[in-house]
């Protein structure tokens, strides 16, 4: 389904956010001798206590690798890693478990489709369509398919408030268009772009899509069938799960037609000296031991998500964004970056005059955590005519209070480096 728009959603969902907070036990630390504020959610969210937990019991009690032994502790862990496709089977509302391919995040899951779908299938002149906001890992994979094949990467372009402008998006649709890979939340703006759309007009043109997933799981609801995407991937660091576990999903007749990813244990059904045959799907593209822990770790953070509630955390996030975004416009000097309808909790800006690194450090030693720089998204940098932003992104955890602390310390930044 489309991201719900937060104006629709009840004003009567509130959380306890300091109950939220006590699960959270990186939160309750001085940095730099002043109480942390953590708003680098965008890179990575903090992990709750179930999760961490999760993680120790797992290593205490459960681990053996997973799928092909026969004694208690290999049965215990396979079902452990399984329960977890399961339960992302049902966070993205996949039609089928063996859609769901367990990867190192976001950034392998698309490698993996340049590397088995792209090269199967685009051939010289073909074309691949990119938003102008894609992260690094949603550009990089495609120019090198596009440098391989003779293929040729084209770009969608945004307006200036950082929204895809459709029609500009259906000029560039043809019969040569075989990819469409656009971000469904950017890591830069914030902006939420209408997936479902860029779908079915990539699909009338027989493209296939993927979906960059890493910014929206923990925001929007996420519904692979009803929007029809071919491929989405995401990453369990960026909701509130281990870093270096996410998943690609697929539609099952794609990724049987695709070639392996990789050759070696678990991948394959016979091996002999003159060749081998395939395993089935998901383990088809799941070759040698997985990283088992942190995919038995991210049914935990799932689970956390699922008991809060996305409607709730979504509104939170929201009057979160809504409140940073006009305390920090009242300061002198504020240019937001980032401005669509459409947006989660990212609020990126520029202080005139100030270098966005300078402005970092300096909150920094005030316990403030925020990220500066390009964001992996280079190209957007440069089609907005700056060479980075400063960017403040919000969790579930954060409160109005870090804000107002936030703010405080913009206010000195500005007099320190004006």
């Amino acid at each position: 389904m489309e991201a719900i728009k937060i104006k629709n959603i009840t004003k009567e969902i509130k959380l306890d956010i300091n109950k939220i907070r006590k699960d959270f036990p990186i939160l309750h630390q001085d940095v730099n001798g002043k109480s942390l504020v953590y708003f680098d959610n965008a890179a990575t969210t903090q992990k709750p206590l179930v999760v961490i937990n999760g993680l120790d019991d797992y290593y205490k009690g459960i681990n053996a690798n997973i799928h092909r032994g026969i004694h208690t502790l290999a049965e215990r862990a396979t079902a452990s890693f399984e329960a977890t496709r399961d339960s992302l089977k049902t966070f993205i509302n996949a039609k089928h478990r063996e859609e769901v391919i367990f990867t190192r995040g976001t950034t392998e899951s698309i490698n993996l489709v340049a590397a088995t779908f792209g090269r199967q299938n685009i051939k010289a002149g073909d074309e691949i369509l990119i938003s102008s906001m894609e992260h690094h890992s949603n550009i990089v994979p495609w120019h090198m398919l596009a440098a391989e094949k003779g293929a040729v990467v084209k770009i969608i372009p945004i307006n200036e408030q950082g929204e895809i402008i459709l029609e500009e998006y259906e000029k560039l649709l043809s019969s040569k268009t075989k990819l469409v890979a656009v971000v469904h939340v950017s890591n830069a703006l914030g902006t939420i772009n209408p997936v479902k759309t860029i779908i079915e007009l990539a699909h009338k043109h027989g493209a296939k899509v993927l979906i960059d997933g890493a910014q929206s799981s923990s925001h929007l609801d996420i519904d692979v069938q009803a929007i029809g995407a071919d491929f989405f991937a995401l990453s369990g660091h960026k909701m509130y799960g281990p870093t270096g576990i996410g998943i690609l999903y697929g539609k099952k007749e794609l990724l049987e037609a695709m070639p392996p990813y990789q050759g070696g244990g678990e991948m394959i059904g016979e091996v002999t000296y003159t060749g081998f045959t395939v395993n089935e799907l998901p383990y088809k593209f799941e070759a040698g031991t997985p990283n088992i822990a942190d995919a038995v770790a991210l049914k935990y953070a799932i689970e956390y998500i699922q008991s809060i509630g996305k409607a709730a955390i979504r509104k939170h996030e929201n009057d979160l964004l809504s409140y940073a975004t006009k305390s920090i416009s009242q300061l002198e000097g504020i240019r937001l970056i980032g401005t669509a309808k459409e947006k989660v909790s990212i609020l990126s800006f520029v202080m005139e005059g100030v270098h966005h690194q300078d402005l970092g450090i300096l909150l920094d030693q005030n316990g403030i955590a925020i990220r500066t720089g390009h964001h992996c998204t280079q190209p957007l940098m440069n089609r907005l005519g700056i060479s980075g932003t400063s960017r403040a992104s919000f969790a579930l955890y954060n409160t109005t209070e870090e804000i107002d602390i936030f703010i405080e310390g913009m206010k000195k930044a500005s007099k320190m480096l004006r």
